[in-house]
């Protein structure tokens, strides 16, 4: 790993566990299509009520002031009446963002959601779904099928779009593909997510044990810690940044959350930018993103999620403004004027914002600790609890969240802590 980028240079988002921009609400585990990376066991118990629903949001509130709810699952669509949870968030104040694979999305259901208050859609898009009809795929001839999603939302307007999509070792380098086909569409897409594909218990398999409490458990019964014979288990932030700048050298990441044991993992690592369809005139700095956040939070009590599309498409303005203390804004304004002079008969393009945010997981660290993402926004509720969702199984499989203790190589007793797996930077 080379390090680039070093999170001393980057803005440390905010955000806290009662204090954070997005509440991560799970109404079904009820889902219509495989995902090989899916961290869910997929066992269909049912729908929760709107009843439960709603007490799950009322326990979000408890604990933390948010901004927008994360309505995923399971398949959020499947759920009989997502139509109601929706207008049950928006009801309270909130913004609601369905997280699906887009499946069960009929026109008439996107006038409905609208309808009733939608704010966002966030797609899960990638070559290791058993999506019908686009099995065997790459990504990028997936950005075949993001296009037609991507215009469907438009076609009704004023709702956020995203992409995410789980990045393994087979199919990284087709991240530049997929970023580059969003910024051909920036004014319809908003936001690309890569999530990179981790283990559980894979870093490493065969020298750890795990624990919960004093009872020793077995962490390949739970789908994400399951053997699947993959080169890499350990897909880094810094392997997917390093990745994209192969095509885009100028890719400059701004801001970042950092691990609960690891001060430089990049756990969620901000990347935005703003451009016209033909090209990417400047990057946010850190201090766009600082002034974002606190000015947004100054105003309203809580930290931004989801920025409206009418809000991302003033780029000039919001740039003109950036650049009066963001070294980024400033040359992208720079840049964007230069051509204007250079082409003074042309009208001045529309400039958008775009955003890319690269997810790194729970890392196993090499002396059994958990590394996970300090102040996470996707912490779900579980028995009225805030938990990582991304681990839920271990909860409720084994009654709480699993620790690994490395064995001796000789003894098979635990052996002394040693170095974590990352390398640190200078």
């Amino acid at each position: 790993m080379d390090g680039y980028p070093d999170h001393r240079s980057l803005y440390r988002l905010p955000w806290s566990l009662p204090d954070n921009p997005i509440a991560w609400l799970e109404p079904t585990e009820a889902c219509n299509l495989y995902c090989e990376g899916c961290y869910r066991a997929n066992q269909y118990q049912g729908h929760k009520s709107l009843r439960d629903i709603e007490a799950d949001l009322d326990t979000f509130a408890r604990y933390r002031s948010f901004d927008g709810v994360s309505i995923a699952g399971g398949d959020p669509l499947t759920h009989p009446e997502v139509v109601s949870i929706v207008a049950l968030a928006r009801a309270k104040g909130y913004k609601p963002i369905l997280n699906t694979n887009g499946l069960a999305l009929t026109d008439e259901l996107l006038r409905e959601l609208k309808g009733a208050g939608l704010v966002g859609f966030t797609f899960h898009i990638d070559s290791k779904q058993g999506r019908p009809g686009w099995k065997g795929k790459t990504e990028a001839e997936l950005n075949a099928l993001r296009q037609e999603f991507a215009e469907r939302v438009a076609s009704v307007g004023g709702i956020s779009v995203a992409f995410n999509a789980t990045v393994y070792d087979d199919t990284l380098p087709y991240a530049p593909e997929v970023v580059a086909w969003a910024r051909k569409n920036i004014d319809k897409v908003h936001v690309v997510v890569f999530i990179a594909y981790r283990q559980a218990s894979g870093a490493f398999a065969g020298e750890m044990d795990f624990w919960v409490g004093d009872q020793k458990v077995p962490m390949n019964d739970l789908v994400y810690s399951r053997p699947t014979g993959k080169a890499r288990l350990d897909i880094s932030s810094r392997d997917v940044v390093a990745e994209i700048r192969k095509r885009f050298p100028d890719f400059a990441p701004c801001a970042y959350l950092n691990g609960t044991e690891r001060a430089d993992s990049l756990k969620w690592l901000l990347t935005t930018y703003v451009g016209t369809k033909d090209e990417v005139v400047g990057y946010a700095g850190p201090r766009f993103m600082e002034a974002t956040q606190v000015l947004h939070h100054w105003r309203h009590g809580r930290f931004l999620a989801y920025a409206p599309p009418s809000t991302l498409r003033h780029g000039r303005s919001i740039t003109a403004t950036g650049a009066l203390f963001d070294r980024g804004m400033r040359e992208g304004m720079a840049r964007y004027l230069g051509g204007a002079l250079r082409r003074p008969l042309r009208p001045l393009p529309r400039l958008h914002l775009q955003s890319v945010m690269i997810i790194q997981p729970v890392d196993v660290l090499a002396d059994g600790r958990m590394n996970m993402c300090d102040a996470c926004p996707d912490m779900t509720v579980h028995e009225g609890e805030l938990v990582w969702s991304c681990r839920l199984e271990e909860r409720k499989a084994y009654g709480g969240f699993a620790r690994g203790v490395r064995r001796s190589a000789t003894s098979g007793a635990p052996a002394e802590p040693v170095l974590a797996e990352e390398t640190a930077l200078p």
